[in-house]
């Protein structure tokens, strides 16, 4: 059958988006309803190297029926595909978000498993403008009214210029019937009722006020992509001073936190508007040393100046990762990892425990380890998973901070090489030493 005018629309749109690369294997998220369908045959018809993937949810009865229309139209297409399903309980939560966390888990698999580079999704214009009145309805910056990023990491969209009427025709002209998923006609779900009553209502009362909304989506999309390249840049550069970020324009700040937490491991989109909004509080204002738990067990935190998002240490991990002491003779040495002490009793690593004290070398007389810990601006989340070095039941060293100052070595008697492994994360120019001498007295420092 001769290609009319709207099925070479959406075909020239996948490719003038500029998303899928040439001679790049590519997997396809095929769900079987009309979107998806609609983009595994068009990219196919595009002759790209392709892969699909279809995710059974296990969501309803008859399901399993969804994933063999699809083996099918793979095998006629000639088309591998991935398939899965879920044997799990769904996360805690609403169905949607629950259901969506498994599909993207799985799409990473096969991802994975199949070689591909990129993974296809066949988000629509129509999609786009759901998404921005969605956003609007609960309230949002750039980044809600642009209804969806174009490409996030691996993750593309090259349907974003196409319109639900163009996918329809598309398949129509090619006897294909896709699978109508029941639960986009159920308004009990937030996003079915915008596309089936409030869409409708305006577009009733504002003719065209459907490409409108979508116009202001892709202009707020161009804004958002140079604020994520501008905190990229920030972020890249090593940008994490509390005050540089205190004075730029909230827009760039919220980036900057977004992509602090992206290169810490976090998800993205992982941070909710309550997160931002209380990182940028600390940003901001108050005393350092304090922190915000965010999604994926990571934690935002200010100290002094510098800010970071971590993972949180775990005092008892695996016995692996646990610091180890290597003691050894030394004739002298300037291992910035290590200390001397003079030989005596035996030493051995543990942890923070009430009533630790110590005198400080260079310092002036008896300290609480909670205060030493406190001016050397180790984070409060730090402190019990920060390791020690005792000599008997005394303490000897703080790695990287202090040692005791009757345990020093002195010059011309043997001493020992005194050194942790590994040295905590957070140790180095973050933490300020009080005075950690590699020479026994006598010598320079």
């Amino acid at each position: 059958m001769p290609r009319t005018h709207s099925s070479h629309q959406l075909i020239e749109s996948i490719h003038r988006s500029g998303l899928i690369p040439p001679r790049r294997r590519v997997l396809v998220g095929v769900s079987g309803g009309p979107d998806s369908t609609a983009l595994l045959v068009a990219m196919n018809e595009l002759g790209i190297d392709l892969v699909a993937a279809h995710f059974d949810h296990a969501l309803r009865a008859g399901s399993e029926q969804v994933a063999e229309q699809v083996r099918a139209l793979c095998s006629r297409l000639g088309v591998p595909l991935v398939a899965g399903r879920r044997v799990e309980p769904l996360p805690h939560g609403s169905v949607q978000a629950g259901a969506r966390a498994l599909r993207y888990e799985f799409l990473e698999k096969a991802r994975t498993q199949s070689g591909a580079e990129l993974v296809a999704l066949a988000h629509t214009a129509d999609d786009v403008v759901e998404g921005a009145v969605m956003h609007l309805m609960r309230g949002c910056g750039l980044a809600g009214l642009r209804g969806m990023p174009v490409r996030r990491a691996a993750y593309v969209r090259p349907m974003l210029a196409v319109w639900r009427s163009e996918v329809v025709e598309f398949l129509e002209q090619r006897g294909i019937i896709a699978y109508q998923d029941p639960a986009n006609a159920d308004l009990k779900f937030f996003r079915a009722r915008v596309r089936h009553e409030i869409l409708p209502a305006l577009e009733r009362d504002r003719p065209g006020i459907g490409r409108r909304f979508y116009a202001a989506a892709m202009r707020a999309s161009t804004m958002q992509e140079a604020l994520e390249q501008d905190a990229g840049v920030v972020v890249g550069a090593g940008t994490q001073n509390r005050s540089d970020v205190a004075r730029m324009p909230e827009a760039l700040a919220a980036e900057v936190m977004r992509a602090l937490y992206a290169r810490a491991g976090g998800l993205q989109p992982g941070l909710s508007r309550a997160h931002l909004a209380a990182m940028l509080r600390l940003v901001r204002g108050g005393a350092g040393g304090r922190g915000v738990d965010l999604p994926g067990g990571l934690r935002f935190r200010i100290v002094g100046s510098y800010m970071e998002v971590f993972a949180p240490p775990a005092v008892n991990g695996p016995a692996a990762s646990r610091p180890r002491l290597e003691v050894k003779s030394c004739p002298g040495c300037r291992d910035s990892n290590a200390v001397h002490m003079r030989y005596g009793e035996r030493l051995h690593v543990g942890f923070r425990k009430p009533g630790l004290r110590m005198r400080p070398s260079r310092g002036s007389g008896s300290r609480k380890l909670q205060d030493i810990l406190v001016d050397a601006r180790v984070p409060r989340e730090e402190r019990d998973s920060w390791p020690l070095v005792f000599a008997g039941d005394r303490l000897a060293w703080v790695p990287g901070i202090a040692v005791d100052a009757d345990l020093e070595p002195i010059a011309g008697e043997p001493f020992l090489h005194v050194a942790i492994s590994p040295m905590p994360d957070y140790w180095g120019p973050k933490v300020a030493r009080l005075g950690t001498p590699n020479s026994p007295r006598g010598e320079s420092s």
